[in-house]
């Protein structure tokens, strides 16, 4: 079989277990994305060396990476997160830069790092794509505390994205131009005025019409969206899950507002959507950064062990902390700490920050390994806690903030 194939089968069959172990085995206490990661761990060229990340398997996990970022984009509602919910987000993120760049540099002083850019930016996000579904499978999604959580995942994924479009250049290490950023964000006003008109009547009908049938306009129309966007965004040296966030964004907007369609219209979408992402996609992704995580290179090194627990600890505080001062007017002390949790919760961004400044030389290796190894731990123990501490002291209250 080709060596591809054979990668690709292992891959699948860690993506079909995973969901498995964690519902039976592990009642759900581990979540699947993390099962993933340890198992493409074990079955990576460290342990049990069944598959390899060649260049196709790399080139379908940057597209579960790119699907994961639309889907963030496309399940945020806007509407229903601007107002005080999204203004506390930008002001806990403001703190977060500040405590961030404060531990970077602290890093830096003691000789563990040179690329404190890197470091600070990674500390600020918040891994709201891997926290949709499972806040959706707690049921969290429509609660005050949901609102929350949605708005300080969006400001988390996309201010960070933002910043490294600003300031960090993927092909030569420069700072993008103010003209480079400022007309690929009049493209990105364009089409998402384009998407947010009342569409002719035939094109809503083609897209009704095609939901259930082979043609699929809708989810065509999509990744048109998504490829397009990421690639545009390559060509202006800007990093790509910019254009997939936005991507998803403009398709919510598309779909939910401009068309005009009827609820279980965009439930079968977001179905499929769901089907691509979540089916496929995006657990590659997950096996894949298990099978390049470096875990002999981290029990080799004791300060890179270490460091996995203090990043761990940096996250609750430059994440957490924020949320903890900043909402004590607006949620009850038993809502405050699971936020806080949920927001300290880090992975896909710290992945490919991390990558991104090991590519480039000027992030030590080991230091990144640390980084994503801290992430792992962040959704492994913070979601389920944060989960368990809400089913402990239950709040009715579900109306918007």
């Amino acid at each position: 079989m080709h060596p591809t194939l054979t990668s690709l089968l292992a891959i699948s069959v860690v993506a079909l277990l995973a969901p498995l172990l964690s519902d039976t085995l592990l009642r759900r206490r581990v979540p699947a994305v993390v099962v993933e990661i340890l198992l493409g761990i074990a079955i990576g060229p460290q342990l049990l060396d069944l598959a390899s990340v060649d260049a196709t398997i790399e080139t379908l996990s940057r597209f579960g990476l790119a699907f994961l970022f639309f889907m963030a984009g496309f399940e945020i509602d806007f509407a229903r997160i601007r107002g005080r919910p999204l203004g506390l987000a930008l002001a806990g993120w403001m703190v977060s830069l500040l405590l961030a760049m404060a531990a970077a540099q602290a890093l830096v002083g003691a000789g563990l790092s040179s690329a404190p850019l890197y470091i600070g930016l990674a500390l600020t996000t918040t891994a709201i794509g891997t926290l949709m579904p499972i806040l959706r499978d707690g049921r969290e999604l429509e609660t005050r505390l949901g609102t929350c959580i949605l708005a300080v995942g969006a400001v988390g994924e996309f201010v960070p994205i933002l910043a490294i479009a600003l300031l960090l250049n993927p092909d030569h290490g420069e700072m993008v131009s103010a003209g480079q950023l400022g007309l690929y964000a009049a493209i990105l006003v364009v089409v998402a005025l384009l998407a947010g008109r009342r569409q002719p009547g035939p094109v809503v009908r083609l897209l009704a019409r095609t939901l259930r049938s082979s043609d699929q306009w809708a989810v065509r129309l999509s990744i048109v969206l998504l490829i397009g966007l990421a690639a545009l965004a390559q060509a202006f040296s800007i990093e790509f899950l910019l254009g997939a966030f936005a991507a998803g964004v403009i398709a919510g907007r598309l779909f939910d507002v401009a068309l005009q369609v009827r609820p279980h219209h965009i439930d079968v979408v977001r179905a499929k959507y769901e089907g691509i992402a979540f089916g496929f996609l995006v657990p590659i992704f997950f096996v894949a950064s298990g099978m390049q995580f470096d875990l002999a290179a981290l029990w080799r090194d004791p300060v890179s062990l270490a460091l996995v627990p203090l990043f761990v600890l940096l996250f609750l505080v430059v994440r957490g902390l924020p949320a903890l001062l900043l909402y004590r007017g607006t949620l009850q002390p038993g809502e405050r700490l699971p936020l806080a949790l949920m927001a300290s919760t880090q992975l896909p961004l710290v992945i490919a920050i991390t990558d991104l400044g090991v590519d480039r030389k000027l992030l030590e290796p080991s230091l990144a390994t640390a980084m994503v190894g801290a992430g792992m731990l962040s959704v492994l123990l913070l979601p389920p806690l944060a989960l368990q501490l809400r089913r402990r002291r239950p709040d009715p209250e579900t109306a918007r903030v």
